[in-house]
Protein backbone atom coordinates (compact mmCIF):
# COMPACT_ATOMS: atom_id res chain seq x y z
CA UNK A 1 0.00 0.00 0.00
CA UNK A 2 2.90 2.29 0.39
CA UNK A 3 4.56 3.63 -2.65
CA UNK A 4 7.62 2.14 -1.58
CA UNK A 5 7.02 -1.15 0.87
CA UNK A 6 10.25 -3.41 1.24
CA UNK A 7 12.37 -1.95 3.52
CA UNK A 8 11.72 -3.63 6.69
CA UNK A 9 14.95 -5.38 7.19
CA UNK A 10 17.16 -1.83 6.52
CA UNK A 11 14.34 -0.77 9.84
CA UNK A 12 15.52 -3.47 11.83
CA UNK A 13 19.68 -2.97 11.59
CA UNK A 14 19.04 0.79 12.07
CA UNK A 15 16.49 0.51 14.69
CA UNK A 16 18.54 -1.51 16.78
CA UNK A 17 21.58 0.99 16.71
CA UNK A 18 19.02 3.95 17.47
CA UNK A 19 18.35 2.37 20.63
CA UNK A 20 21.74 2.55 21.63
CA UNK A 21 22.22 6.11 20.81
CA UNK A 22 19.60 7.86 22.35
CA UNK A 23 17.82 11.30 20.41
CA UNK A 24 16.31 14.24 21.25
CA UNK A 25 13.35 15.48 20.14
CA UNK A 26 11.69 18.15 17.92
CA UNK A 27 9.06 20.41 19.02
CA UNK A 28 6.66 19.77 15.62
CA UNK A 29 2.78 19.40 15.79
CA UNK A 30 -0.11 20.04 13.92
CA UNK A 31 -2.94 21.97 14.54
CA UNK A 32 -5.61 19.73 15.06
CA UNK A 33 -9.25 21.77 13.56
CA UNK A 34 -12.65 20.28 15.34
CA UNK A 35 -15.96 20.85 14.84
CA UNK A 36 -17.66 19.11 17.45
CA UNK A 37 -21.45 19.76 15.67
CA UNK A 38 -20.54 17.26 12.52
CA UNK A 39 -22.09 14.08 12.84
CA UNK A 40 -20.28 11.35 11.71
CA UNK A 41 -21.98 9.38 9.19
CA UNK A 42 -23.26 5.73 10.15
CA UNK A 43 -21.31 4.28 7.65
CA UNK A 44 -17.95 5.62 7.93
CA UNK A 45 -15.27 3.39 7.18
CA UNK A 46 -12.02 2.91 8.85
CA UNK A 47 -10.04 0.38 6.40
CA UNK A 48 -7.18 -0.96 7.82
CA UNK A 49 -4.26 -2.75 5.56
CA UNK A 50 -2.85 -6.10 6.89
CA UNK A 51 0.48 -7.59 5.30
CA UNK A 52 -0.47 -10.77 3.73
CA UNK A 53 2.30 -13.26 4.70
CA UNK A 54 3.43 -15.74 7.59
CA UNK A 55 1.49 -16.02 10.79
CA UNK A 56 -1.41 -14.06 9.09
CA UNK A 57 -3.64 -15.43 11.58
CA UNK A 58 -1.85 -14.46 14.67
CA UNK A 59 -1.31 -10.84 12.95
CA UNK A 60 -5.27 -10.48 12.42
CA UNK A 61 -5.58 -11.94 16.25
CA UNK A 62 -3.61 -8.87 17.46
CA UNK A 63 -5.53 -6.35 15.97
CA UNK A 64 -8.73 -4.64 17.68
CA UNK A 65 -11.28 -5.71 15.23
CA UNK A 66 -13.60 -3.40 17.23
CA UNK A 67 -11.96 0.42 15.53
CA UNK A 68 -12.44 -0.61 11.78
CA UNK A 69 -14.93 -1.81 9.68
CA UNK A 70 -12.55 -2.77 6.81
CA UNK A 71 -9.58 -5.29 6.26
CA UNK A 72 -7.57 -5.22 3.24
CA UNK A 73 -4.88 -8.25 3.22
CA UNK A 74 -2.19 -6.77 1.24
CA UNK A 75 -0.32 -8.25 -1.03
CA UNK A 76 -2.29 -11.15 -2.78
CA UNK A 77 -1.14 -12.05 -6.29
CA UNK A 78 -1.22 -15.18 -8.10
CA UNK A 79 1.86 -16.51 -10.15
CA UNK A 80 2.70 -15.84 -13.64
CA UNK A 81 -0.02 -17.95 -15.37
CA UNK A 82 -2.86 -15.82 -12.56
CA UNK A 83 -3.17 -19.15 -10.30
CA UNK A 84 -3.79 -18.39 -6.83
CA UNK A 85 -2.44 -20.20 -3.76
CA UNK A 86 -3.55 -18.98 -0.77
CA UNK A 87 -2.91 -18.68 2.95
CA UNK A 88 -4.93 -21.73 4.55
CA UNK A 89 -5.47 -18.92 7.51
CA UNK A 90 -7.13 -16.50 5.11
CA UNK A 91 -10.02 -17.78 5.23
CA UNK A 92 -9.97 -18.19 9.05
CA UNK A 93 -9.20 -14.44 9.41
CA UNK A 94 -12.49 -13.71 7.26
CA UNK A 95 -13.97 -15.69 9.53
CA UNK A 96 -12.80 -14.32 12.54
CA UNK A 97 -13.84 -10.40 10.92
CA UNK A 98 -16.71 -11.23 10.25
CA UNK A 99 -17.53 -12.36 13.59
CA UNK A 100 -16.61 -8.57 14.82
CA UNK A 101 -18.86 -7.53 11.59
CA UNK A 102 -15.70 -6.58 9.80
CA UNK A 103 -15.33 -7.16 5.92
CA UNK A 104 -11.91 -8.85 4.81
CA UNK A 105 -11.04 -7.64 1.33
CA UNK A 106 -7.73 -8.93 -0.98
CA UNK A 107 -5.37 -6.25 -1.92
CA UNK A 108 -3.39 -7.09 -5.20
CA UNK A 109 -0.31 -5.65 -6.92
CA UNK A 110 1.23 -3.37 -4.70
CA UNK A 111 3.81 -0.71 -4.89
CA UNK A 112 6.27 -3.52 -5.63
CA UNK A 113 4.56 -5.83 -7.52
CA UNK A 114 5.48 -9.20 -9.39
CA UNK A 115 7.45 -8.25 -12.36
CA UNK A 116 4.29 -9.98 -14.67
CA UNK A 117 1.21 -8.40 -13.38
CA UNK A 118 0.74 -6.02 -16.33
CA UNK A 119 0.80 -8.80 -18.42
CA UNK A 120 -2.39 -10.26 -16.19
CA UNK A 121 -4.62 -7.60 -16.34
CA UNK A 122 -3.94 -7.58 -20.42
CA UNK A 123 -6.66 -8.51 -23.02
CA UNK A 124 -5.51 -11.93 -23.42
CA UNK A 125 -4.96 -13.31 -19.41
CA UNK A 126 -7.46 -10.38 -18.03
CA UNK A 127 -10.61 -12.95 -17.95
CA UNK A 128 -8.41 -15.86 -16.05
CA UNK A 129 -6.86 -13.47 -13.92
CA UNK A 130 -10.63 -12.37 -12.67
CA UNK A 131 -11.99 -16.03 -12.52
CA UNK A 132 -9.13 -16.61 -10.24
CA UNK A 133 -9.85 -13.63 -8.34
CA UNK A 134 -13.57 -14.52 -8.16
CA UNK A 135 -12.37 -17.74 -6.71
CA UNK A 136 -10.01 -16.03 -4.27
CA UNK A 137 -12.79 -14.27 -2.77
CA UNK A 138 -15.48 -17.51 -2.84
CA UNK A 139 -13.10 -19.81 -1.68
CA UNK A 140 -12.24 -17.94 1.49
CA UNK A 141 -15.17 -15.99 2.46
CA UNK A 142 -13.87 -12.50 1.35
CA UNK A 143 -16.05 -9.48 0.62
CA UNK A 144 -14.50 -8.25 -2.49
CA UNK A 145 -10.99 -7.15 -3.77
CA UNK A 146 -9.09 -3.96 -3.65
CA UNK A 147 -7.07 -2.87 -6.63
CA UNK A 148 -3.99 -1.56 -5.64
CA UNK A 149 -2.47 -0.85 -8.71
CA UNK A 150 0.36 2.09 -9.28
CA UNK A 151 3.02 3.96 -11.50
CA UNK A 152 3.39 2.60 -14.78
CA UNK A 153 0.62 -0.46 -14.20
CA UNK A 154 -2.07 2.22 -14.65
CA UNK A 155 -1.67 1.67 -18.44
CA UNK A 156 -4.46 1.13 -21.08
CA UNK A 157 -5.54 -1.83 -19.45
CA UNK A 158 -6.83 -0.70 -16.24
CA UNK A 159 -9.69 0.61 -17.60
CA UNK A 160 -11.00 -2.37 -18.89
CA UNK A 161 -9.83 -4.72 -15.70
CA UNK A 162 -11.48 -2.60 -13.43
CA UNK A 163 -14.95 -2.26 -14.89
CA UNK A 164 -14.97 -6.51 -15.86
CA UNK A 165 -13.56 -7.33 -12.71
CA UNK A 166 -16.45 -4.67 -10.43
CA UNK A 167 -18.80 -6.23 -12.95
CA UNK A 168 -17.78 -9.71 -12.01
CA UNK A 169 -18.29 -8.82 -8.26
CA UNK A 170 -21.10 -6.68 -8.43
CA UNK A 171 -23.01 -10.13 -9.57
CA UNK A 172 -21.93 -11.64 -6.66
CA UNK A 173 -22.91 -8.92 -4.05
CA UNK A 174 -19.14 -7.91 -3.48
CA UNK A 175 -17.17 -4.67 -3.74
CA UNK A 176 -14.32 -3.56 -5.44
CA UNK A 177 -12.12 -0.97 -4.12
CA UNK A 178 -9.23 0.65 -4.85
CA UNK A 179 -5.87 2.44 -3.83
CA UNK A 180 -5.23 5.74 -6.04
CA UNK A 181 -2.60 8.13 -5.21
CA UNK A 182 -2.79 11.56 -6.52
CA UNK A 183 0.79 11.90 -8.12
CA UNK A 184 -1.08 9.33 -10.89
CA UNK A 185 -4.09 10.54 -10.78
CA UNK A 186 -3.97 11.70 -14.58
CA UNK A 187 -3.79 7.88 -15.28
CA UNK A 188 -6.97 7.56 -13.40
CA UNK A 189 -10.12 6.85 -16.28
CA UNK A 190 -12.96 8.46 -15.09
CA UNK A 191 -14.69 5.03 -16.10
CA UNK A 192 -12.63 2.89 -13.87
CA UNK A 193 -13.16 5.24 -11.24
CA UNK A 194 -17.20 5.25 -11.11
CA UNK A 195 -16.84 1.35 -11.25
CA UNK A 196 -15.09 1.21 -7.71
CA UNK A 197 -17.48 1.36 -4.08
CA UNK A 198 -14.83 3.55 -2.72
CA UNK A 199 -11.55 4.60 -2.91
CA UNK A 200 -8.69 4.89 -0.99
CA UNK A 201 -6.17 8.33 -1.17
CA UNK A 202 -2.93 6.74 -0.12
CA UNK A 203 -2.37 10.48 1.15
CA UNK A 204 1.31 10.00 2.18
CA UNK A 205 5.13 9.41 0.80
CA UNK A 206 5.27 12.45 -0.77
CA UNK A 207 9.23 11.95 0.27
CA UNK A 208 11.25 8.75 1.34
CA UNK A 209 14.09 7.18 1.41
CA UNK A 210 14.07 7.27 -2.52
CA UNK A 211 14.59 10.79 -2.78
CA UNK A 212 17.36 11.18 -0.12
CA UNK A 213 18.31 14.41 -1.67
CA UNK A 214 14.16 15.40 -0.29
CA UNK A 215 14.02 14.90 3.32
CA UNK A 216 11.27 16.00 5.01
CA UNK A 217 7.69 14.94 6.11
CA UNK A 218 6.27 11.89 3.70
CA UNK A 219 2.53 12.88 4.81
CA UNK A 220 1.98 16.71 6.30
CA UNK A 221 -1.46 17.99 6.96
CA UNK A 222 -1.66 20.26 4.32
CA UNK A 223 -1.42 16.96 1.45
CA UNK A 224 -4.42 15.42 3.51
CA UNK A 225 -5.93 18.79 2.12
CA UNK A 226 -4.99 19.22 -0.98
CA UNK A 227 -5.65 15.18 -1.58
CA UNK A 228 -8.99 15.44 -0.60
CA UNK A 229 -10.09 18.79 -2.44
CA UNK A 230 -8.12 16.67 -5.85
CA UNK A 231 -10.82 13.86 -5.51
CA UNK A 232 -14.11 15.50 -4.34
CA UNK A 233 -13.55 18.89 -6.27
CA UNK A 234 -11.27 18.65 -9.48
CA UNK A 235 -12.42 14.73 -10.06
CA UNK A 236 -16.15 15.27 -8.31
CA UNK A 237 -15.84 12.50 -6.66
CA UNK A 238 -18.29 12.19 -3.90
CA UNK A 239 -17.22 12.17 -0.56
CA UNK A 240 -18.96 9.25 0.70
CA UNK A 241 -16.90 7.43 -1.68
CA UNK A 242 -13.28 8.78 -0.62
CA UNK A 243 -11.12 7.32 2.43
CA UNK A 244 -8.38 9.18 3.68
CA UNK A 245 -5.06 6.95 3.61
CA UNK A 246 -3.02 8.05 6.84
CA UNK A 247 0.70 6.21 7.26
CA UNK A 248 1.49 4.45 10.79
CA UNK A 249 5.08 4.30 9.64
CA UNK A 250 7.88 6.79 9.71
CA UNK A 251 10.71 7.78 7.28
CA UNK A 252 14.25 8.47 8.17
CA UNK A 253 16.83 11.34 6.40
CA UNK A 254 20.43 11.92 7.66
CA UNK A 255 22.89 10.19 9.58
CA UNK A 256 21.53 7.27 11.92
CA UNK A 257 18.20 7.46 10.75
CA UNK A 258 16.48 4.42 9.87
CA UNK A 259 15.24 4.11 6.45
CA UNK A 260 11.45 3.04 7.38
CA UNK A 261 10.22 2.71 10.80
CA UNK A 262 6.88 2.04 12.63
CA UNK A 263 5.02 4.07 14.94
CA UNK A 264 5.21 1.16 17.63
CA UNK A 265 8.89 1.20 17.28
CA UNK A 266 9.44 5.40 17.08
CA UNK A 267 7.40 5.82 20.58
CA UNK A 268 9.03 2.26 22.21
CA UNK A 269 12.34 4.62 21.52
CA UNK A 270 11.36 8.41 21.79
CA UNK A 271 8.65 8.27 24.40
CA UNK A 272 8.43 11.69 24.36
CA UNK A 273 7.75 12.27 20.39
CA UNK A 274 4.34 10.44 20.93
CA UNK A 275 2.83 13.71 19.83
CA UNK A 276 5.08 15.06 17.55
CA UNK A 277 5.42 14.63 13.63
CA UNK A 278 9.67 14.29 13.70
CA UNK A 279 12.47 13.32 15.86
CA UNK A 280 16.20 14.07 15.81
CA UNK A 281 17.95 11.24 16.21
CA UNK A 282 22.25 11.34 17.69
CA UNK A 283 23.83 12.29 14.51
CA UNK A 284 21.80 14.43 13.59
CA UNK A 285 19.33 12.50 11.21
CA UNK A 286 15.52 13.22 11.45
CA UNK A 287 12.12 10.57 10.94
CA UNK A 288 9.30 12.09 9.81
CA UNK A 289 5.79 10.35 10.72
CA UNK A 290 2.15 11.41 11.91
CA UNK A 291 2.46 11.34 15.47
CA UNK A 292 -1.20 11.63 17.81
CA UNK A 293 -2.09 14.95 16.85
CA UNK A 294 -1.46 15.18 13.49
CA UNK A 295 -3.82 11.41 13.26
CA UNK A 296 -6.42 13.56 15.22
CA UNK A 297 -6.42 16.17 12.86
CA UNK A 298 -6.16 13.84 9.83
CA UNK A 299 -9.28 12.15 11.15
CA UNK A 300 -11.76 15.23 11.88
CA UNK A 301 -10.74 16.19 7.89
CA UNK A 302 -11.67 12.81 7.30
CA UNK A 303 -15.31 13.32 8.40
CA UNK A 304 -15.57 16.95 7.29
CA UNK A 305 -14.57 15.79 3.73
CA UNK A 306 -14.33 11.96 3.44
CA UNK A 307 -16.75 8.85 4.06
CA UNK A 308 -13.57 7.21 5.84
CA UNK A 309 -10.29 6.79 7.07
CA UNK A 310 -7.63 4.69 5.45
CA UNK A 311 -4.90 3.22 7.19
CA UNK A 312 -1.03 1.35 6.11
CA UNK A 313 -1.00 -0.82 8.19
CA UNK A 314 -2.46 -1.90 11.50
CA UNK A 315 0.68 -3.77 12.58
CA UNK A 316 2.73 -0.73 12.54
CA UNK A 317 0.79 0.74 15.57
CA UNK A 318 1.69 1.36 18.87
CA UNK A 319 -0.40 0.28 21.86
CA UNK A 320 -2.29 1.80 24.84
CA UNK A 321 -2.70 5.18 24.90
CA UNK A 322 0.05 6.27 22.38
CA UNK A 323 -2.39 3.90 19.76
CA UNK A 324 -2.80 5.57 16.43
CA UNK A 325 -5.96 3.36 15.69
CA UNK A 326 -7.30 4.09 19.07
CA UNK A 327 -6.66 8.00 18.64
CA UNK A 328 -9.27 7.73 15.08
CA UNK A 329 -11.66 5.76 16.81
CA UNK A 330 -11.86 8.45 20.00
CA UNK A 331 -12.35 11.44 17.81
CA UNK A 332 -15.08 9.20 15.38
CA UNK A 333 -16.61 8.96 19.07
CA UNK A 334 -16.73 11.64 19.63
CA UNK A 335 -18.77 12.63 16.80
CA UNK A 336 -21.23 10.18 16.92
CA UNK A 337 -24.88 10.70 18.08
Amino acid sequence: MKILKNKALLTVVVFVLLNAIGCKKSNVKAEVKSDTTTTVAANFRVVGYLRYGDNLLNEAKAIDMGKITHLNVAFINPDADGDFTADADLKQVAIMAHNNKVQVLASIAGGTPPAYFSKLIAPAMQSKFIAGLIKLVDDNLLDGIDVDIEQELIDNNYESFVTALAAALKAKGKLTTAAVATVYASRYPENALAKLDFINVMSYDKTGPWKPSNPGQHSPYSMAVDDMAYWSGTRGIAKEKLSLGVPFYGYGFGTNAPADISFSQIVATYPDAVNLDQVTVNGGGIIYYNGITTIKAKTELSIAKAGGIMIWQLRHDATGANSLLGTINTVIKSHSK
